[in-house]
């Protein structure tokens, strides 16, 4: 087990972490999620012995690794640019890590040369031994980097936005390929991004960051789902926000929202957060929340349909069935969202919605 205890990390008057708790299985696949200036690399890399925290502990299993320096951590590292050596041959690329070992801890020539040939295959790169980094496609030389950090056998596999560099369809070629190449080394992993759909496809948990504090770690479910925070509401997945007041068990927004209950949320200003694939959609003007449509177009395979929610100034985005009749301008429907979530709000009770009914 990788576990983070209190890290918390400065550079000059910069808090890029503060207190940092995190614990990884053996074999877990986790994804460092967030915007830049968030503080997942800078994690990343005090994990890996790169960077070091002010505050705090990083254990391996029950060993502190806290002052040691990357060499000593028995990890694997891949940079999203590739950090290849230009004037090396692919094959010399992978053994490097095993070739500037001491001699006493160096295989022999031979073991180097058998085990990049195995690696190089195992990436499917077999063949491509003789060539150079600059003969390859930018998703060939990825698959370098990423053999050459498994050559060592790291008990650890550390990924910085690795495929950050490559164009979309090489980057959803590369996740399938990843995820298969994890689950069948038994690697554990820990991965750097700010693509919300890498994230989720790939990882096993999640831990969603903003400005050096974790927002919240969980399954892809659960933080796509059931969002903590009105952070992670909005960063993963679309989100449609509205400012409404819940009373006595109901949700007003000027007048009572019919039918839509607020559950366990807390009395006052509060901000909904809805997905705009989890609404229920129909002409009935007496519950829900009333929609006039400025807007349709189609997105893949629905409708996304955007208009202005009635008592607000809110713009909502709603998708329907591209087997559905789509909506026209102006048209006025009733939305009811289906899995709601209610934060606190920050605005002051002065400045919240009317609650008359």
């Amino acid at each position: 087990m990788i576990t983070v205890e209190n890290v918390a990390k400065k550079f000059g008057n910069y808090a890029a972490l503060h207190d940092i708790n995190l614990s990884i299985e053996p074999g877990e696949f986790i994804a460092l999620l967030g915007p830049s200036g968030s503080g997942k690399t800078t994690l990343l890399r005090i994990i890996a012995g790169l960077e070091f925290q002010d505050s705090g502990r990083v254990l391996f299993g029950e060993d502190d690794m806290s002052d040691r320096p990357v060499a000593q951590r028995g990890v694997g590292f891949v940079f999203q640019q590739y950090a290849l050596f230009k004037h090396m041959t692919v094959a010399e690329n992978v053994a490097f890590g095993l070739t500037v070992r001491k001699r006493r801890d160096r295989p022999s020539k031979a073991a180097i040369r058998a085990r990049a040939e195995e690696l190089l295959s195992f990436v499917h790169l077999e063949g491509l031994g003789n060539r150079y980094p600059a003969q390859l496609s930018g998703g060939q030389r990825q698959r370098v980097a990423l053999a050459r950090a498994l050559a060592v056998e790291p008990q650890l596999l550390l990924l910085d936005e690795p495929f950050g560099a490559l164009d979309a369809k090489v980057r959803k070629d590369l996740r399938r390929w990843l995820r298969e190449l994890h689950e069948k080394m038994g690697l554990t992993s820990v991965f750097v991004t700010h693509d919300q759909e890498e994230a989720l496809e790939l990882a096993d948990r999640i831990v969603v960051m903003d400005h050096g504090k974790i927002e919240q770690i969980g399954t892809p479910e659960e933080v796509y789902t059931r969002p903590q925070t009105p952070f992670v509401a909005d960063f993963v997945g679309e989100a449609n926000r509205i400012e409404v007041v819940v009373s006595e068990g109901t949700v007003r927004l000027g007048t009572l929202i019919p039918g839509l209950v607020p559950g366990d949320a807390p009395e006052g200003p509060a901000m909904l957060h809805f997905r705009p694939h989890d609404v229920e959609i129909s002409s009935d003007l007496s519950r829900g929340l009333a929609l006039t449509v400025a807007n349709v177009f189609r997105k893949g395979g629905y409708w996304r349909v955007e208009g202005s929610c009635e008592g607000t100034d809110s713009l909502l985005e709603i998708d329907m069935d591209a087997a559905q009749t789509p909506p026209v301008e102006g048209q006025r429907l009733s939305l009811m969202p289906t899995r709601p979530r209610f934060f606190p709000s920050r605005r002051n009770h002065s400045e919240s919605p009317s609650t008359a009914s």
